[in-house]
């Protein structure tokens, strides 16, 4: 296993003309990179924001990172991830040879994606609970 701090993260999404979302992305990034012990991270996005995959991937290489992490930020394995993802890897494996760049699968199939829609539909009623239990007084 290579050493943690020569590895560098880039969370890849699609990106938006929202500049909240786009942050939001960020923060993911930076809070996934926490996580996994990997300081070195990057949030990047196939359009509509920067920077792209390969400038995430040229400035991670500036830092002296010798091995990215991609996680796409996408839910399941559509065209972005089975045409365009494919094309800037190798792209970006061209333009550093001397670097190991992976991507691991989309988020689609997690076993814990169900949990995360679970425990939202069980928030909604809880809330709607709440809101009843006002409006009745208690």
């Amino acid at each position: 296993m290579p050493d943690s701090e020569n590895i560098g993260l880039v969370v890849f999404a699609h990106g938006s003309r929202v500049t909240a979302a786009n942050n939001a992305v960020r923060a993911v990034a930076r809070e996934a990179s926490r996580r996994a012990g990997m300081p070195s991270y990057r949030a990047a996005f196939l359009e509509l924001s920067e920077p792209t995959l390969a400038e995430a991937v040229s400035q991670l290489a500036a830092e002296g990172i010798s091995h990215v992490l991609v996680t796409p930020y996408f839910l399941t394995m559509g065209r972005h991830l089975t045409e365009d993802l494919p094309r800037l890897l190798a792209d970006v494996r061209s333009e550093h040879p001397g670097m190991t760049v992976e991507a691991s699968p989309p988020l689609d199939g997690h076993p814990d994606l169900a949990g995360i829609l679970a425990s939202r539909a069980r928030a909604m009623l809880r809330s709607g609970e709440d809101e009843l239990a006002d409006a009745a007084g208690r």
